[in-house]
């Protein structure tokens, strides 16, 4: 009998406090509680960022098991299978954030090029356990999350950059691309044109011709190593492109309709409602 395939996790699968939002932050002794299924081989289809300030364990990740110790770190992408054994005295922070999230106010290729969410090195760095430069950063996420305060969402995604920025400092100032998985590569290929063609191409031969594959292999490249299709990725970037301009920008509704290159205003209304689940206009009043 074929092996089922591990689950791969949506953040709703993570009800959240104090509201539903795409990112989500918690201690860790507390979030194994909350959710015990994540101690069997899952997957996410978001980011996810582990810390352990105490304790002991062993954190598994695509079949490669890694030691937990305090001032580990560990970065992992989308569609990444892990699963971990934690000693009843480990404590540290785990926060998910999706990729809409992040890109909201840092677009460009930056998430992808990070060398921690690629395959060419561990998915873990091993801090000094004293160390004072991101530890504090993930305990600003945890109280940010926690507490109702004025432009959360703004400062949590602000603390989460500095903690991407800074972790990327231990590590080679130019990733070996080339020592990278095939499927990880093609991705990142995928979401570095993205980034640069969203406003005038959209299908997804488009980018399929760009990387020299077929439409079907990019949707099965997607499916498989995101759990989303190619052309859910290409809406939910310029969606993400039009809400950064609806909330930071005077520009009326038609002109980012045409900044995101529609050429007829309400198009661009129906194909935001499609995929935001309300009108471009509602949107920016809920702001």
């Amino acid at each position: 009998m074929k092996a089922t395939a591990p689950p791969v996790l949506a953040l709703a699968s993570f009800p959240q406090s104090p509201s539903a939002q795409p990112y989500y932050c918690d201690r860790l002794e507390t979030h194994v509680v909350r959710f015990p299924h994540v101690n069997v081989a899952h997957a996410h289809d978001f980011y996810l960022l582990l810390y352990i300030t105490a304790g002991t364990g062993t954190h598994t990740v695509d079949l490669v098991t890694y030691e937990l110790r305090p001032g580990s770190v560990f970065f992992l992408a989308p569609g990444q299978v892990h699963h971990w054994q934690l000693a009843p005295e480990v404590r540290g922070y785990v926060v998910f954030f999706s990729a809409d999230f992040y890109l909201f106010r840092y677009p460009g290729p930056g998430l992808y090029a990070y060398p921690f969410f690629g395959s060419a090195h561990p998915p873990v760095r091993y801090l000094p356990p004293a160390e004072t430069e991101i530890q504090p950063l993930f305990q600003r996420l945890f109280d940010e999350y926690f507490e109702s305060r004025a432009n959360q969402a703004e400062v949590f995604r602000s603390y989460l950059h500095l903690v991407l920025e800074l972790a990327a400092r231990h590590y080679p100032a130019h990733a070996a691309e080339a020592e990278a998985g095939l499927p990880a590569q093609q991705i990142r290929q995928f979401g570095a044109l993205l980034n640069e063609h969203y406003r005038t191409r959209r299908s997804v031969s488009d980018y399929a011709d760009l990387l020299h594959l077929s439409a079907n292999h990019l949707n099965a490249l997607c499916r498989r190593v995101l759990n989303k299709t190619a052309s859910a990725l290409i809406h939910e970037r310029v969606v993400t492109e039009a809400q950064r301009l609806l909330s930071h920008s005077a520009l009326s509704v038609a002109q980012v309709a045409y900044e995101l290159g529609f050429e007829d205003a309400s198009y661009f209304v129906r194909y935001f409602r499609k995929y935001a689940g309300t009108t471009p206009e509602a949107f920016r009043q809920q702001r």
